[in-house]
């Protein structure tokens, strides 16, 4: 009896050691959200596109071509957007073209950097145009025009050209992304709902941001330095020992 508990306590063991040794199979990733390649023809519909895609859509010279993306407190978005333009043999000019940014209310928001007017002549065969947002903030008064988390509406279309230009075709390209700025321009507080972000996806850190920001690291990193100057002292001032 005791010799075939052995035996089978021994067999068990070896099942669950060959259990463990064989790989488990990998997981299989979900196929990444295909890039969008239409534009809305307004506010409402806009296309809605992730922090990173690059957004394609055909369309005419003229038309008013509508995006939208997530931004999250704590960052500063950057959209950049190149235009084909048609074959310089069948145009008849140079065309401005021009880069808009709006938040959830449909306030547009200044550049803090980059070129969102550009005027293409007419040898060009693309422009590219970037807008560089200010820091997105947890929260703001009503009378601010301060960006805050939610949606973001871009707009690209052309303000000047040719009239016999309009309704060639073009080829329009679209990448919003966006960094975080933490460290001075980290702050508390939050908003109660993300403006009209219903249609976009959530971003990584959150419609509030990241709970990291500089402040904790130089708070742990001054917490530190006083652990460091209180025990030197400490050595510096005890009295020696006696034999």
């Amino acid at each position: 009896m005791r010799f075939t508990r052995i035996t089978r306590t021994l067999g068990g063991l070896l099942l669950a050691g060959a259990a463990l040794a064989v790989p488990a199979a990998p997981a299989v990733a979900d196929d990444e959200k295909p890039a969008p390649t239409e534009a809305g023809t307004a506010f409402r519909t806009a296309v809605a596109i992730e922090q990173g895609q690059k957004a394609t859509a055909d369309a005419s010279t003229g038309d008013y071509l509508y995006w939208q993306f997530p931004a999250g407190a704590g960052q500063q978005p950057t959209v950049k957007a190149t235009v084909t333009l048609p074959e310089a043999s069948t145009r008849n000019g140079d065309a401005t073209w021009r880069l808009d940014v709006f938040d959830g209310l449909r306030r547009r928001q200044a550049c803090t950097s980059g070129e969102p007017l550009r005027r293409a002549a007419r040898e060009d065969a693309s422009v590219t145009l970037t807008c560089t947002l200010r820091t997105v903030r947890p929260w703001a008064e009503k009378w601010s025009n301060d960006p805050l988390p939610g949606a973001y509406y871009v707009r690209l279309t052309v303000g000047d050209a040719p009239d016999r230009d309009m309704g060639l075709p073009v080829k329009a390209e679209v990448e919003a992304t966006a960094e975080d700025a933490g460290g001075a321009r980290a702050e508390g507080g939050s908003l109660g709902a993300p403006l009209h972000a219903k249609a976009v996806a959530e971003p990584e850190d959150g419609w509030d941001g990241s709970w990291w920001s500089g402040r904790w690291g130089w708070t742990l990193g001054g917490a530190v330095l006083c652990a460091l100057a209180a025990v030197g002292g400490y050595t510096l001032t005890r009295h020696p020992r006696r034999r």
